[in-house]
């Protein structure tokens, strides 16, 4: 019988045979990142320095982010999207770090806060999590509205190497997909199905499939920040709830018309929402129990 061995890989961020950047250039492509990633616009001056002067080990990074900063973007075109060498996620990692530090009103020292990510074990799927969740929230603060039905992507065209990693790409995009419809479906009283549903149908596809029907996700589990005012938690546990909430947007929207009813049961019935090996990672559980019992009797 063969064995299959699961290798967990972590990355201390001070690799042999990489040249480390310096603390200096670290935070201040961080201080840009912050200035620029949200709402405002960079000037040209901001562009050009971030992709004429870095130093060699870091005009990658620099690239990366000049496309993230600017207003309508191709940050979700093969370029990007294929995944980078290790030392541009580790850097990356750093900087969206230190972004998250200038944050604070009374912010650790930065130095500090760059020795103790480079003397840190951080595994590497969170380094490629920190990456691809870049992207999204660029999509989200620089590519609206979203207009992505006729887009595809194939996790096959990316460099991602197993399902693991095509499954990381899948979950963080869908977080940012549904973090578009949250507001319809839980701020507005009553919940906005019309606009929540136009929005859903202006996702993308996934292997040339609607994203619902997604399968695999039953890949290890891993532990990753995604509040660092809090200890890591597990990835799955946080983006498969999200994903799961968002199925069941999706087929509360379809709910409200009879015309849908085919392509409510799709969803339903061909998305993991009716696995209840994944309810585990849902924070409410019993919901879906409730609803496939009900459609099961």
């Amino acid at each position: 019988m063969n064995r299959i061995i699961l290798t967990v890989i972590f990355v201390q961020l001070t690799i042999v045979g990489f040249t480390q950047p310096s603390n200096e250039d670290l935070i201040s492509l961080a201080k840009i990142y912050r200035s620029y990633h949200f709402s405002n616009t960079p000037s040209q001056q901001v562009f050009q320095d971030l992709l004429t002067k870095q130093p060699e080990e870091l005009k990658t990074s620099g690239v990366f982010l000049a496309e993230l900063i600017k207003s309508g973007n191709s940050i979700t075109s093969k370029k990007y999207l294929t995944k980078p060498d290790q030392e541009t996620l580790e850097h990356l990692f750093v900087i969206r770090s230190i972004n998250w530090n200038l944050a604070e009103a009374d912010p650790m020292n930065n130095n500090k806060l760059i020795d103790s990510l480079r003397n840190s074990d951080t595994e590497y799927l969170e380094l490629l999590a920190c990456y691809y969740n870049m992207i999204w929230v660029s999509v989200a603060n620089k590519n609206q509205p979203l207009q992505m039905a006729d887009t595809n992507f194939d996790l096959n065209d990316y460099g991602l190497e197993n399902d693991t990693e095509k499954g990381l790409f899948f979950l963080v995009s869908m977080r940012t997909l549904g973090q578009f419809i949250w507001g319809y479906m839980n701020v507005v009283k009553p919940p906005n199905y019309k606009k929540a549903l136009e929005k859903i149908n202006e996702y993308p596809s996934f292997n040339s499939a609607p994203y619902y029907q997604y399968q695999y996700l039953n890949f290890p589990d891993f532990k990753l920040t995604v509040d660092k005012r809090e200890p890591k938690k597990s990835f799955k546990e946080h983006y498969i709830n999200k994903y799961l909430n968002t199925l069941l947007y999706h087929s509360m929207c379809l709910s409200q018309k009879r015309k849908y009813q085919d392509e409510k049961d799709k969803v339903m019935l061909g998305s993991i929402m009716k696995n209840d090996s994944y309810y585990k990672y849902s924070e409410n559980p019993e919901i879906f129990r409730k609803i496939f019992k009900r459609i099961d009797e």
